[in-house]
């Protein structure tokens, strides 16, 4: 029998897991809400690295692994590799294409949290979108800025910085309204990549406003890649009848 771990957090991964039937699993790091109305199983919290990954691979008798997690989920998605080879499962892998800058963008391309901090020296007014990392440094906010920071749970600011909880997909509509008001001078990103927060690079460009862009990490080669959620899910589908259409 198929029986399918589907290691998740992301809009893509809900969409391939709302299609997984009971024998399969969906795995979560725990750190937002647990999604409702799946058929498939849900499993909260870590593995206990590569080795505790290929020891649950083994005892639930999982026989197939998709990663469907965060581009820059970089360990996550390592930890899933060996423990494949380990447990000697296919692991395959949703590989989101990144965005590309276009004529206007003015990207400022760095390599992590000192890098992105390096790079706003310039800027007074950052509009943070790259989750919950700058709220690790709220009390590290330099003199001259004011720092509003978007990301999916709610969270205290204070004087110095907004916190905004909000869930993309994002609209330009909604993005021009946003940057207009809050006047910012820069905007933080990662290179995520899709269509449900890329609206605020087209509002970047339309402003002339540059963009602080973390580059994305590397990732571990799969035995199958996706460049889309729709694909992977096609593909489970044709593994297993297990599927809810």
């Amino acid at each position: 029998m198929t029986r399918i771990l589907l290691l998740g957090g992301t809009g893509d991964a809900l969409q391939i897991a709302r299609s997984l039937g009971t024998p399969h699993v969906y795995s979560l790091a725990g750190l937002g809400s647990v999604p409702q109305r799946l058929v498939c199983g849900v499993r909260i919290g870590g593995f206990g690295g590569a080795a505790g990954l290929a020891r649950y691979i083994e005892d639930e008798g999982i026989t197939l692994v998709a990663d469907a997690t965060h581009p820059y989920a970089a360990q996550i998605s390592a930890n899933a590799a060996a423990a494949c080879r380990t447990a000697g499962v296919p692991y395959w892998a949703l590989r989101r294409a990144a965005w590309q800058a276009q004529a206007g963008d003015d990207w400022r391309m760095v390599d992590g949290w000192p890098g992105v901090c390096a790079a706003l020296t310039p800027f007074a007014r950052p509009l943070f979108t790259l989750g919950r990392e700058a709220l690790a440094h709220l009390d590290e906010i330099p003199a001259h800025q004011f720092w509003t920071v978007r990301c999916l749970d709610a969270h205290p600011g204070h004087a110095r910085a907004t916190v905004i909880d909000a869930r993309g997909p994002f609209t330009v509509d909604g993005e021009r309204a946003l940057i207009a008001s809050g006047g910012f001078d820069v905007i933080v990103s990662k290179n995520s990549g899709g269509a449900a927060t890329e609206a605020k690079l087209v509002v970047a460009r339309e402003r002339g406003l540059p963009v602080v862009m973390v580059r994305r990490p590397h990732l571990p080669p799969a035995d199958r890649e996706f460049d889309e959620a729709g694909a992977m899910r096609d593909a489970l589908c044709g593994l297993t009848r297990s599927v809810v259409e």
